[in-house]
């Protein structure tokens, strides 16, 4: 605990604490106003702390919604008790983390997400065709307090980190106004929380070494990789009395053996490429939530700036390439930047709303005067009419300027004029050659030198005559 207190290990921890940011706990106080409190009471807390007597608040609830269903209880401790967690996790992890198994990546310095996707690809080349794929039903919330604190006492000997470490995980949770007491689980939120699930889970992955697994686990995600569907049985079976002895309990719905290119693993998933390579992919699950978040992003019925809506674009796309970079797939990056974009153009057509605005636009937009009158002559149908030559008057560079990220790297291939190369992202049919190719547009015509109101009168007399023929 003395190592807990020690005026560096504090400094430490109060500035990774200010940098991580948060939200306040069930106390009210926010992250700027935690230097003046420990530069007031920070002598009394860490008496308490040396004397074993500090008691840690109550958490407070927040449920977040999980994209299979159901709901995820994060516990936000208050702002003390995030920078203390964060002071014992500065001790204890360097201590605990050259003892962990070398398959265990989730929360471990110099360790991510990527490294756990690419071992697993390893094994799968290497002819491990069959996976294990075990779902911990409500991990966090499930952790047996009794179970963890006995591995805990195995590894540290000072009773106060003990006893401190108990109170954390006895302290209740505050929903509604009331605070619920807590006999299990370690809620997801402190800084504290994975590296205890790691020290429960590192006897699970210590067996598994010991059988000779090969297995990759990221948290409570663990991906064993075998030779046949009867080996993969065997194993589903030991890792079944290995976590009952736990008391953790195994999701029986969601955990099976089967092939890796039908699973998905944190997010990526894997595919057969000529040559008998291994490659990774976007598993479809992530690819459907990614396009259900732009659609919301994206909605026509929004009321939003394109810079707004480009602006939030940027932001969630921008972390969602950097994650699935290692996606081998870059066709389907470019079909999704395509797809993106299409939706941009048609809330644009939504925003101009009338005919003549939309025909006036184009035309100030360099599209010819054909053109721009088929597509405001059809301005209800803003999906088709954003196929329709726009790529002309709203090319992909105009978004690049408003910053939205293109997911394929590298230069990008010119749309096609006469195809619309999205509808077999959004279901909406089967690409081919669209109602009006380019090539009946004729030359363009610089637009300079129209006058809105000229502009308005030639849309209208294109129209008429357009209906006519």
């Amino acid at each position: 605990m003395e190592e807990v207190v020690e005026p560096r290990n504090i400094r430490t921890a109060l500035r990774r604490v200010r940098q991580n940011q948060g939200s306040p706990g069930m106390d009210g106080m926010t992250v700027g106003e935690l230097p003046k409190y420990l530069a007031e009471s920070g002598e009394a807390i860490r008496a308490q702390l040396l004397g074993g007597t500090y008691q840690p608040k109550p958490v407070k609830r927040q449920p977040i919604p999980k994209k299979g269903g159901g709901v995820r209880e994060l516990g936000i401790p208050c702002v003390l008790d995030r920078f203390i967690q964060q002071a014992i996790l500065q001790v204890l992890q360097p201590r605990f983390d050259p003892t962990f198994s070398e398959h265990s990546y989730g929360f471990r310095p110099g360790r991510r997400a990527h490294d756990a996707v690419r071992a697993a690809q390893r094994y799968i080349q290497e002819g491990r065709r069959w996976v294990v794929d075990v779902d911990l039903e409500k991990f966090f919330d499930r952790v047996n307090h009794d179970v963890l604190m006995g591995r805990l006492a195995k590894r540290i000997a000072d009773k106060r980190m003990l006893g401190l470490i108990r109170r954390y995980l006895e302290a209740g949770m505050m929903a509604d106004g009331v605070v619920q007491e807590r006999h299990e689980g370690t809620p997801q939120g402190g800084p504290l929380s994975p590296l205890l699930a790691n020290v429960l889970l590192d006897e699970v992955d210590k067996e598994l070494e010991r059988r000779g697994h090969a297995f990759a686990r990221y948290a409570d995600d663990c991906n064993v990789f075998v030779r046949s569907q009867r080996a993969g049985r065997d194993a589903m079976e030991a890792l079944k009395r290995l976590y009952a002895k736990l008391r953790l309990r195994v999701n029986e719905a969601k955990s099976v053996v089967a092939r890796p290119w039908s699973r998905k693993f944190l997010g990526y998933s894997f595919w057969i490429a000529p040559g008998r390579q291994v490659k990774r992919r976007v598993a479809p699950e992530a690819l459907k939530a990614m396009k259900d978040r732009v659609r919301g992003m994206t909605r026509r019925t929004g009321g939003r700036s394109i810079s707004s809506v480009a602006q939030e674009l940027r932001e969630y796309l921008g972390g969602w390439k950097e994650y699935f970079q290692l996606a081998e797939t870059p066709r389907v990056f470019g079909d999704l930047d395509g797809w993106v974009r299409h939706r941009l153009r048609a809330l644009q057509l939504k925003q101009w709303k009338r005919g003549s605005t939309v025909y006036r636009e184009l035309r100030a937009r360099g599209l010819s005067s054909d053109a721009a009158a088929r597509v405001a002559g059809n301005t209800r149908r803003w999906w088709r009419n954003a196929s329709m030559a726009l790529n002309i008057a709203l090319p992909a560079t105009l978004y690049d300027r408003l910053g939205v990220p293109r997911l394929a790297g590298g230069p990008q291939p010119s749309e096609p004029p006469d195809t619309d190369p999205y509808v077999r992202w959004c279901g909406r049919g089967v690409a081919g050659p669209t109602r009006y190719p380019l090539s009946r547009f004729g030359k363009q015509e610089s637009a300079s030198c129209w006058r809105s109101s000229e502009a308005t009168r030639h849309w209208r007399k294109s129209r008429t005559s357009l209906f006519r023929s």
